[in-house]
């Protein structure tokens, strides 16, 4: 049912509206006698923090029930119409509500200056029944239409949000895909030169992945992937730290501010989590349970320095525990006096 509301400060005008509105079936009207009250009515209608007509607020919430048409007198005191119709038309809220201007005046600067105010229409006092019937009809269609079109603009942004979240993430495991890590990467890197703060990469490997699909098949080798992809994401605490498939059965975990020996105890916690998931492994050689490798470096970014320098050095890294017996941690310059890489 079509929500009308009626401004107008003449008790009489305002009745013969409402019962002129009432004989074409119209019955959920309201009415007020004052422009800024009407704006506070059509304002609290969607409340939200600090709304003020005229002001720049967020979208209201979806099940907003607004009003769908205001029919408003130009001639009020403080406030006119046309001066009220631009502050509705101002405020994000209210601006797809269509107005109907009525006035005892049709003077063409009076009509301009409702239409550059933003009024849809104009009704001449005195009132023609079938005149306001067909404006007031045309009116609401309009609005009809305007709604039908917002609600697919937000489906369709909806399903946007949706697509561009499936496309960061991995098919298979749920967590950040390449794609997310790279770009993820990219910012980090970027934030940590300007602030000059470091940031660490973890590179995870599972131990003898080929030899347990060999042995339990790829199905399970896939619940496997998952449930390790599980317990690396379970390792970041902070909203900017990323877990991420890299590729196969590799993983990656990016610590924004974080230094070596914090790498150092994320990578432990890991290798915890993994160890804790107490999958059995067979045809491993360093345990009968499923195990990891993981190789991390820290950097501290400076202008000349590549960020392909920090995955290179946590590569590197991994391969050396791999190197050395697999289900262990290699730290990349751990031992050096510089532990993190700096620009040369």
């Amino acid at each position: 049912m079509h929500r009308i509301l009626i401004v107008d400060d003449s008790p009489v005008a305002a009745l013969q509206l409402e019962h002129c509105l009432a004989k074409s079936g119209h019955t959920n009207m309201a009415v007020v006698d004052d422009a800024r009250k009407a704006l506070q009515i059509l304002a609290d209608t969607c409340p939200s923090p600090d709304v003020s007509p005229g002001g720049d607020t967020p979208r209201p919430p979806q099940d907003c029930r607004q009003f769908d048409l205001v029919l408003m007198d130009i001639n009020m005191p403080e406030l006119d119409g046309i001066a009220a119709t631009r502050l509705m038309k101002e405020h994000p809220h209210l601006q797809d509500i269509p107005v109907i201007l009525i006035s005892a005046s049709d003077e063409k600067d009076v009509l301009e200056d409702g239409f550059n105010a933003g009024a849809i229409d104009f009704i001449t006092k005195p009132i023609n029944l079938m005149e306001l019937r067909a404006r007031v009809k045309a009116a609401l269609r309009l609005k009809e239409e305007t709604d039908r079109r917002k609600a697919r603009e937000r489906e369709l942004e909806a399903l946007k949000d949706k697509f561009e979240l499936l496309s960061n993430l991995d098919g298979l495991t749920g967590i950040a895909n390449r794609r997310r890590f790279d770009k993820a990467f990219d910012a980090e890197w970027l934030r940590a030169r300007r602030e000059q703060r470091p940031i660490s990469l973890l590179m995870i490997d599972i131990d003898h992945f080929k030899k347990y699909n060999d042995t339990y098949g790829h199905l399970q080798g896939d619940v496997c992937l998952r449930a390790v992809a599980k317990a690396v994401a379970g390792s970041m605490h902070r909203p900017a730290d990323l877990a991420a498939r890299f590729g196969g059965e590799e993983f990656v975990a990016l610590l924004p501010n974080t230094d070596l020996p914090g790498a150092r105890a994320i990578a432990q916690q890991v290798q915890q989590l993994v160890e804790e998931l107490e999958l059995e492994h067979k045809s491993s050689e360093v345990s009968p349970l499923v195990t990891v490798s993981v190789g991390g470096a820290c950097a501290l970014p400076g202008q000349d320095m590549d960020s392909d320098a920090l995955i290179h050095a946590a590569d590197t890294a991994l391969y050396a525990a791999k190197h050395a017996g697999r289900n262990r941690i290699v730290m990349h310059g751990e031992h050096a006096a510089e532990g993190c890489l700096r620009p040369q």
